[in-house]
């Protein structure tokens, strides 16, 4: 009886290792788990930013220059198309069983269209919904309604939907996919990045950190915002972003005229050098503007602040704000300047939380609920199901 091959999956994404984002961590943990369950992968992506590193894994790594934005994103339709339609090209020419593809929906439609001329099946990894994040956004209607069309052809043309969480299995449903096509496989963060062992930052004062996407839709002024309250108790307290988007020039407009000089932009960092302000701060911030369609987001950087043991604020309501409360992780607040300064200087006072709390608490939380190795198994499991082919089947 011949040996079964191993089964060939390629990897569609614009972020990979060791680019800093989540995108970039969470493919990065199913291809591992990928690899550990016997597959040959090949990811086809993109010539990382100048200063990122080398990063020489033992599976194959495709790169293609992309066009990128003044802060070295691959955001924006004329960047993504700089990344889709050379990845067009490079699909229909590489063998595999399966595809998997991530957001933004032009990619998933490259993703879908190769997949249908090859005749192979594609796997859509959905961290979120674009329609959703764009009803956050000053978008013109048309925008919307084609990204919509898009996004939903995809999800409906994919052989299974990895969704992140419940709530985005819940917003996938809605483009009718059938329930057995959708698989919830969780998501979290790197454990041994961001645990309490580790070194920590030097500060000369007091501070917040707010890490990652600072979006529109995130609504992180608020905290600045909230900071002069704040500072009448604590007159040195600071914030620190570390991170970029396209909400950054905005906030740091806001910074000057209501907090100048307390507030610090170190832009974005390697995951090790954001743990180790994350273990020195007072509070890490996390936010969701309510009212933009977007509640049912779990920001990463709930984990990575609880994996550290450090108290989450969380500015907002929805599913969010439900974490942080349920896990014992910080303090929830509704999206309102008073009630989360209120909230920031209880984390400065008692990040117990009046003995509710602790840094042990909040970190086993996490080793628990929340590891990326972990979905990465999980996500992995869920590609390879969609592929059961006979002995000796060869790749399309």
């Amino acid at each position: 009886m011949a040996a079964q091959k191993p089964l060939r999956v390629v990897v569609a994404t614009r972020l990979y290792a060791p680019e800093v984002g989540a995108a970039a961590f969470r493919l990065k943990a199913l291809v591992d788990g990928l690899v550990g369950q016997g597959a040959e992968v090949e990811v086809i992506t993109t010539v990382p930013p100048k200063g990122s590193g080398l990063f020489k894994p033992r599976y194959g790594l495709s790169r293609w220059p992309v066009l990128r934005d003044a802060g070295g994103n691959v955001r924006g339709y004329v960047q993504y198309l700089s990344y889709d339609i050379p990845a067009f090209f490079r699909l229909l020419a590489v063998k595999a069983d399966v595809v998997v593809s991530e957001p933004p929906p032009t990619t998933g439609v490259v993703v879908a269209l190769t997949s249908l001329l090859r005749g192979r099946p594609f796997v859509y990894y959905a961290a979120d919904v674009w329609t959703e994040a764009l009803s956050a956004m000053e978008v013109h209607g048309a925008v919307k309604r084609v990204m919509g069309a898009m996004e939903g052809f995809v999800l409906r043309r994919a052989a299974k939907v990895i969704a992140v969480s419940e709530p985005v299995a819940g917003q996938v449903a809605k483009f009718n996919v059938p329930a057995d096509r959708i698989e919830t496989v969780g998501n979290g963060v790197d454990t041994g990045v961001f645990s309490p062992d580790g070194p920590v930052a030097l500060a000369a004062n007091p501070y917040f950190i707010y890490t990652g996407t600072m979006s529109e839709w995130q609504g992180a002024g608020i905290f600045i915002e909230a900071l002069p309250l704040v500072r009448q108790q604590h007159p040195d307290a600071e914030i620190r972003f570390f991170g970029q988007g396209t909400d950054e020039a905005n906030l740091k407009a806001l910074a000057a005229a209501l907090a100048p000089g307390a507030v610090h932009f170190g832009g974005v960092v390697a995951p090790a050098e954001a743990a180790k302000w994350i273990r020195s701060a007072a509070g890490a911030l996390v936010s969701i503007k309510p009212g933009q369609g977007y509640d049912f987001a779990k920001p990463t950087k709930i984990y990575a602040a609880a994996g550290c043991g450090t108290p989450v604020i969380f500015a907002g309501q929805g599913d969010g704000a439900a974490i942080v409360v349920e896990g014992g992780l910080g303090n929830a607040a509704p999206y309102d300047v008073q009630a989360v300064a209120d909230a920031m200087v209880r984390a400065m006072v008692d990040p117990t939380i009046g003995g509710t709390q602790s840094a042990g608490s909040r970190i086993q939380w996490v080793l628990e609920n929340a590891s990326l190795a972990a979905a990465g198994r999980v996500a992995a499991e869920a590609v390879r199901a969609v592929v059961r082919r006979p002995v000796g089947t060869k790749p399309h």
